[in-house]
């Protein structure tokens, strides 16, 4: 069976888990132990999930099998108790879902021990989704529905000043020495040696860098002239549209059910979200990479011309197995312990960019040899917002801001139809290119 793209290999792709799994293990055990606790009342929207739960008996079945089925997981009943307390049942998930809606992620810094949880929400329902029912209970339509209430309340918080504490310079605190070290190595992509605030908007001398909010920080803006664009009066130049790390290329796309390259299936009639626009790709390339948790977030245009097409597609938000799978990443880390509670599930692969939430962009290039382009900006989990700044009938440089992810993992791809001769993509896996330099040239 060929697999699909990894959801766990684009977070490590991103440093959206940290590297070691200890400290998720640790960081999601003070989350359980503090909602055990330090009990509180349910935000309106965890009491409408727990309705929802009570009074729906499908919905209650599915919840009700997945948590009594955990027990019986032998990573479960083998977790290390003193670092993982489970999570018990559906009021229990409620109450540990419920500390995290009026939290910022954090930075880790502990025994030489550094990262991020990236995907908090994520790493608690790795309890629910490492039982089969799990994957049942989170595919079904109202429980998603649930989900995308759950995270746009959370990202209500991130855009609150309430959320900006954590931009504080203590072991946890984005601009403590570790972070602000991580962050600005990131920010160096091109090889320069710019300090944070020369990187981007924001100024070193007010309380949290100037950040009003955490989703702020997280969509903090470029001065402008960091990161020039590349043949910027030579139209045969295509730019990468994203700060990001090559994944993977496909040529000669098909529009079939599934396209299976390298084990990646692409489907452009269910990434694109519509038959008719994906005829004039059909044949093409599509180029994807991974956005990192440290990096900048905003998309740029690839090319000059005309925007034909703006629509947001929404997804499912935890449909990918693969996060508890045998085959998920975290599950072959040492030192895993409760990661990878379903690996004796064997699930049918799916493709996050046909899947997930995501924005599309089309643009019809000023230069003909180009055609017309799509731009996929694809949220993974945490993502329930990818945000279009631009409309249809613009005219855009190359360069020009496109629009962003607010918080969240991500991916984005470039699909190009079957005449667009493209030279000098970069390999797959490749190292971060910054945004705005040379991705390709038409020829």
């Amino acid at each position: 069976m060929s697999t699909a793209v990894d959801k766990q290999e684009l977070f490590r792709l991103g440093d959206w888990m940290p590297t070691d799994p200890s400290v998720q293990q640790e960081w999601l055990a003070k989350v359980v132990t503090d909602a055990d606790n330090n009990p509180d009342d349910l935000h309106p929207v965890l009491r409408e999930f727990g309705e929802l739960i009570e009074s729906d008996s499908v919905v209650n079945d599915l919840f009700i099998s997945t948590f009594k089925e955990l027990p019986n997981k032998t990573l479960f009943s083998t977790r290390q108790s003193s670092k993982s307390p489970p999570i018990r049942d559906y009021k229990h998930f409620l109450q540990v879902l419920n500390k995290l809606l009026m939290t910022a992620p954090t930075w880790t810094d502990v025994n030489n021990r550094v990262g991020v949880v990236g995907m908090p929400i994520n790493a608690v329902l790795d309890w629910p989704l490492g039982a089969s029912s799990g994957l049942t209970t989170f595919l079904n339509p109202a429980v998603n529905g649930m989900i995308k209430k759950v995270l746009t309340a959370w990202g209500q918080f991130l855009k609150s000043p309430e959320s900006a504490t954590v931009l504080n310079d203590t072991a946890t605190g984005w601009l403590g020495e570790s972070a602000m070290k991580a962050l600005t190595e990131a920010a160096n992509v091109n090889g320069k040696n710019y300090g944070f605030d020369e990187v981007y908007v924001c100024d070193a001398a007010e309380v949290y860098y100037g950040f009003k909010s955490w989703d702020a920080f997280f969509t903090r803006a470029l001065r402008e002239g960091v990161r020039p664009v590349a043949g910027a009066d030579d139209s045969n130049v295509i730019i990468n549209p994203c700060e990001s790390r090559p994944y993977r290329v496909a040529h000669g796309v098909g529009g079939g059910e599934k396209f299976d390259v390298k084990g990646t299936q692409y489907s452009l009639p269910k990434m694109l979200g519509d038959d008719q626009l994906a005829q004039p790709f059909i044949g093409g390339t599509v180029y994807q990479a991974a956005l990192s948790v440290l990096g900048y977030h905003r998309w740029h245009a690839p090319v000059s011309g005309k925007v034909s097409k703006t629509y947001i597609i929404e997804g499912t938000y935890y449909d990918q197995n693969c996060i508890n799978t045998g085959g998920s990443f975290l599950s072959k880390l040492p030192g895993a312990s409760f990661f990878g509670q379903g690996q004796d599930a064997d699930p049918e692969p799916t493709d996050v960019t046909a899947t997930a939430t995501r924005a599309v962009i089309l643009i019809d290039s000023d230069n003909p040899k180009i055609g017309q382009v799509a731009f996929l900006a694809v949220g993974l989990a945490e993502v329930s917002t990818c945000d279009i700044k631009v409309n249809e009938g613009d005219t855009v440089s190359k360069g020009s801001e496109l629009g962003m992810f607010h918080y969240g993992g991500s991916t984005h791809c470039l699909i190009f139809g079957p005449k667009t001769n493209l030279r000098s993509l970069p390999s797959e896996l490749g190292d971060t290119l910054p945004v705005n330099e040379q991705l390709a040239v038409v020829s």
